[in-house]
């Protein structure tokens, strides 16, 4: 993560839980040369349950039909770098980034049309606060007015990290709820 100068978001203190992997889903069409950063999802199955705690919680996945506002008020979650170009600092750590249009975001000093109805931008015009490199795959949630979290995004790819005009861009979980509901039912 990388926010302001100084200040590398909020650091976490999660309780720890080692599950084995029994399988990973990644969406057929990923990694086709000529669709760049589209398909950018995968499923992975643990090989025994999570256990819910007061300090772990399950985040919902939202409805494919569901729409997060511009400007809603987001969390990023990763290990990544601090800096761009940096070392991953293997401590996990939050940043708040607020959603930001596809009209905004494909402007030609911003992203110049490469933003797909798969895509989401998030964080902030000025930069500043940003996912780094080695957040990739990280969850981007929102709470609602209730207090229930949903799963807006997945850590995808941006132009270095905290860049003026270079939001960080992620994986649109709504568009892709019906391949996600294909693979796992849920």
């Amino acid at each position: 993560f990388r926010v302001s100068d100084t200040h590398f978001g909020i650091l976490l203190r999660p309780p720890k839980q080692k599950k084995l992997v029994r399988k990973i889903i990644v969406h057929e069409r990923y990694g086709d040369v000529l669709l760049d950063h589209e398909y950018d999802v995968a499923v992975v199955e643990l090989a025994s349950p999570i256990e819910f705690t007061s300090d772990v919680h399950s985040v919902c996945l939202p409805e494919a039909s569901h729409v997060f506002p511009d400007n809603s008020s987001c969390f990023v979650t990763g290990w990544g770098a601090l800096e761009n170009d940096g070392y991953s600092v293997n401590q996990l750590r939050q940043a708040e980034v607020r959603i930001i249009s596809t009209a905004v975001c494909n402007r030609r000093q911003v992203y110049g049309g490469a933003i797909t109805a798969g895509m989401l931008c998030a964080g902030y015009l000025d930069g500043q606060v940003d996912a780094c490199q080695g957040d990739s795959g990280g969850p981007l949630v929102h709470a609602n007015s209730r207090g229930i979290w949903y799963l807006v995004g997945i850590v995808s790819w941006g132009d270095e990290c905290a860049k003026p005009n270079k939001p960080g861009v992620y994986t649109r979980v709504t568009y892709y709820r019906n391949w996600i509901h294909s693979k796992t039912g849920i």
